[in-house]
């Protein structure tokens, strides 16, 4: 089956990477397959290249300088997300039925929202991360696939999921294959839907609107919902996202055999590794100690509701040049402060480390993709597949992708 990867690297043997920068030159060729990578070629999967993503994969835009904008198949003047944007682009046009996307505060599910796919962040510790890393962004960040369906993730989530030998992570094994959880009966669930984010950011009432009708197919089919929400310190989640991720981006160019000359970095890239020579241990401990923080908060909310019904993202797909990764003026808070009111909903999730689907439920006034996203407790693919399939098959997506291709 063709398959695309993206230019996150190092994923596979001889293959060079780039991270979106101009200051990787001619690219760095991976030493060997990543383990995730060799679970990707015995599923039968074929690599034709790599996709696209923002320079350091920091952005909610794909529009890297050195590669040019991925554009949404659905409206080529607006942006196809990020930072898996070349990958969702790919898939949504129909060039791939699947293909290789990372997630690190929304990089899977935002782009599946922008272009009308299936984008699953998985638990921490569900799919392997080495041999190379004991954990990924410092445990913040997962990497999967973005598809067409959910019958496809489900199969694919079969085929490489389960932890790796030495991995830090381990989630729980699942009961039994992914594969048959979207065609079975759920039980009755206790649904908590909110369209209101734990940000100050503003939300699209189409976008508000797909999420609760989503919530009504639930209650429709026999679960309980009701309006509830986590409580959530928005602060907490800025910091500890921000801090490790610098921190984990810092060490790799640290570790690089040549240094990165910063007039080939974007204005945003030069930010974050001049915040990263400043970090000190103690500054790792206080984001660990967010981490901790948003993490017993949300989890104390799984243990009175089963799903978390939201918006994926607070806009509909931005206009190309929105969100300005290269703008000298930013500071680093600017940037991520309105990066994430674009997208508020998902980063949490990072932190907790809990699984996270994004499902092409809407679609705007102007025909646009609107991604509805379902969160459950940790180790719960299972139940996500299983709601997924359910919610496919009352309002089925595929009708739209069809019209895309006439």
């Amino acid at each position: 089956m063709p398959f695309l990867i993206k230019d996150i690297g190092p994923m596979a043997a001889g293959v060079p990477f780039f991270m979106g920068s101009r200051a990787l030159g001619p690219g760095v060729p991976a030493a060997h397959d990543s383990d995730l990578m060799r679970r990707f070629r015995a599923a039968g999967l074929v690599t034709l290249g790599l996709t696209t993503m923002p320079e350091l994969g920091l952005c909610f835009a794909t529009e890297p300088v050195r590669f040019g904008p991925a554009r949404n198949p659905w409206d080529l003047d607006r942006g196809a997300g990020g930072s898996s944007g070349g990958a969702a682009a790919l898939v949504a046009a129909g060039a791939v039925p699947l293909a290789h996307a990372s997630d690190g505060a929304g990089s899977i599910r935002i782009p599946a929202a922008c272009c009308g796919l299936v984008g699953l962040k998985p638990s921490r510790g569900r799919l392997p991360c080495g041999p190379d890393l004991g954990e990924s962004a410092l445990g913040m960040a997962d990497a999967f696939a973005l598809t067409r369906t959910v019958r496809d993730t489900a199969h694919l989530l079969d085929a490489v999921q389960g932890p790796g030998v030495g991995e830090k992570y381990t989630a729980p094994p699942p009961a039994r294959p992914y594969a048959e959880e979207p065609t079975r009966e759920p039980r009755r669930l206790r649904v908590a839907i909110t369209t209101k984010p734990w940000s100050d950011a503003p939300v699209n009432p189409e976008v508000a609107a797909a999420a609760e009708h989503a919530a009504r197919l639930l209650q429709q089919q026999g679960h309980h919902v009701e309006e509830a929400s986590p409580v959530v310190d928005w602060d907490a989640v800025i910091h500890a996202l921000v801090v490790t991720q610098t921190a984990f981006l810092g060490a790799i160019f640290q570790r690089a055999p040549r240094p990165p000359d910063p007039a080939l970095l974007e204005g945003v890239s030069r930010r974050v590794l001049e915040q990263a020579a400043r970090l000190s241990a103690l500054d790792l401990l206080a984001a660990f100690d967010a981490q901790n923080r948003v993490t017993r908060s949300v989890a104390a909310f799984f243990t009175r509701y089963d799903l978390l019904v939201s918006p994926t993202m607070a806009q509909l797909p931005a206009p190309h040049g929105t969100i300005r990764y290269d703008d000298p003026s930013h500071t680093l808070e600017t940037f991520v402060r309105s990066m994430f009111d674009y997208a508020p909903f998902t980063p949490p999730f990072n932190v907790t480390g809990q699984p996270a689907i994004s499902l092409p439920l809407g679609r705007s006034t102007g025909g646009l993709p609107i991604g509805v996203q379902l969160v459950a407790a940790y180790g719960r693919e299972d139940l996500l597949l299983g709601i997924a399939g359910r919610l496919e098959q009352a309002a089925p997506w595929r009708r739209h992708a069809d019209t895309l291709f006439r």
